[in-house]
């Protein structure tokens, strides 16, 4: 089966949204059982590099670090950028 470089971005970016959920679902977890703590910074990284959708439900689903001004406006910039950017690239490719 051959990919073309849409359907691997598209892929990658699934699967980063996938673990963007996790890693909110996670860290709540262990919130709740006072064990170890997935860092903010790796929790800002998951959404940088394309889970910003998957945490950001993460966020909603588990209602985990809504009460943190870093991620209540950070995570949804996050996804505004990451939509502008797709923007451009599509129009520049393909419009």
């Amino acid at each position: 089966m051959h990919l073309n470089f849409l359907q691997v971005i598209f892929c990658y970016l699934f699967i980063m949204n996938i673990v963007g959920l996790a890693v909110m679902g996670i860290d709540k977890s262990r919130a709740k059982r006072h064990a170890w703590r997935i860092s903010e910074t790796a929790l800002f990284l998951v959404s940088l590099l394309g889970g910003s959708i998957g945490t950001w439900a993460g966020m909603r689903l588990f209602r985990h670090k809504t009460k943190h001004w870093r991620f209540v406006i950070g995570m949804p910039l996050i996804g505004l950028f990451h939509m502008a950017l797709a923007g451009y690239l599509f129009f520049r490719f393909f419009g």
